[in-house]
C-alpha cells in the first residue's frame, strides 16, 4: 500500500495544548515555545485563540504572543476565532489562518456552546466571509467525529453533514477530530472515507487524542487512505474540558519519530521538537507525555 511521501504536521501545542492549563503561562514562555517550534520547521502552528478571557483565561495573552513571535517565512500562524470580535482581533494580530469549529455530535454542541450544529455553523458565516474578503486562510475543525462523551456513537452521516457545511463556508482545510480519543483504526478509516466523499482528501486533516493509546495506530490507518495532514501537540499537551477523562493530543515527538521511520518527509527537526517539549514541560513542572521524547532525552543524558 502506497503511503504519502510527505506529511504536513499542524502543531497545536501553543493553543490547544496550553489552553486548559490551570496555572497561567506567561506570554514570554508562549512566545519562546512558538519560536522554538518555528525553528524546528513546522509549516503551520496554532499559536493563539481570540476567545473571551472569561471562558479561556489562558488565551488572554494571545495578542501579545502574536505580536512577539519571530515569524518564519513559509510558516502559517493560526488563531481560533469563535465570532467576528475574535476575527477582528486575529486580523489585527496578523494571523495567517483563522480556525472555526463545530461538532459532529448534537449533544456535544449543545453542552459545549449551547446551540445546535446548524446554528453553530450559521454563526460562522460572517467570519468565513470576512476571512475570504481579507485574504486569510480558513480552517474548519469538527470535534467528536469519532465519538461523544454525552451521546456515545456519532453516525457517519452526521460527520458527512458537518463536513459539507464547512466546505460550503469555503474552508481551505477541514480537521476531523477524535476529541475524546475513542477511535480505533477501522473506525478511523470509515470516518475518513466518509469525510473524503464530501471534501477533497488532500485537504482533510486528522486530529487524534491518545486517551486509549490508539492515536499513532489511527494516524497510520489514515495514512493508508492517503490522508497527509495531521495535528499533534508538543510533549502531548492538551485535553478537553468538556470530555471527562480525555487525555492530551498525540505527542508531536511520537508522530515525527514514526513518520521518520516510515521514510515520510515532514521537514521537521525531531531533535529541536524534543528540546521544545523539554522546555515547556520543565516550565509546567512535570514530565512530558511523549514516549519518544522521553526516550531520546534519556539517551542524551546517557
Amino acid at each position: 500500500m502506497q503511503l504519502p511521501k510527505q506529511v504536513k504536521i499542524v502543531e497545536v501545542g501553543p493553543r490547544d495544548g496550553l489552553q486548559n492549563e490551570k496555572e497561567a503561562v506567561s506570554a514570554a514562555v508562549k512566545i519562546e515555545l512558538v519560536d522554538r517550534l518555528s525553528r524546528a520547521g513546522f509549516r503551520n502552528i496554532e499559536a493563539a485563540s481570540f476567545v473571551s478571557p472569561k471562558w479561556v483565561p489562558q488565551m488572554a495573552t494571545s495578542a501579545e504572543v502574536m505580536a512577539g513571535i519571530e515569524r518564519r517565512a513559509g510558516t502559517l500562524y493560526s488563531a481560533l476565532t469563535p465570532n467576528m470580535q475574535g476575527f477582528e482581533a486575529a486580523l489585527a494580530a496578523r494571523a495567517d489562518e483563522v480556525v472555526i469549529f463545530g461538532s459532529a455530535s448534537e449533544a456535544f454542541s449543545q453542552r459545549n456552546i449551547n446551540c445546535s450544529i446548524a446554528e453553530s455553523i450559521a454563526r460562522f458565516e460572517p467570519v468565513a466571509k470576512a476571512a475570504k474578503d481579507n485574504g486569510l486562510r480558513l480552517r474548519g475543525s469538527i470535534s467528536c467525529a469519532f465519538g461523544c462523551p454525552y451521546q456515545g456513537e456519532v453516525p457517519l452521516d452526521a460527520v458527512a453533514d458537518v463536513v459539507g457545511r464547512m466546505r460550503d463556508l469555503g474552508c481551505d482545510e477541514i480537521d476531523i477530530a477524535d476529541t475524546i480519543g475513542v477511535a480505533t483504526p477501522r473506525k478511523t478509516q470509515a470516518v475518513m472515507e466518509t469525510a473524503a466523499r464530501a471534501f477533497a482528501l488532500e485537504r482533510i486533516s486528522g486530529h487524534f487524542h491518545d486517551t486509549y493509546g490508539q492515536a499513532l495506530a489511527n494516524i497510520y490507518a489514515s495514512l493508508e487512505l492517503g490522508v497527509s495532514i495531521f495535528h499533534s501537540s508538543v510533549s502531548g499537551l492538551g485535553g478537553c474540558p468538556y470530555a471527562k477523562g480525555a487525555t492530551g493530543n498525540v505527542a508531536t515527538e511520537d508522530v515525527v519519530y514514526m513518520l521518520n521511520g516510515l521514510g515520510i518527509e515532514t521537514g521537521i527537526d525531531l531533535d529541536l521538537v524534543v528540546e521544545a517539549g523539554a522546555f515547556i514541560s520543565q516550565h509546567l513542572g512535570r514530565k512530558g507525555a511523549s514516549r519518544a521524547g522521553n526516550a531520546l532525552l534519556a539517551k542524551r543524558a546517557g
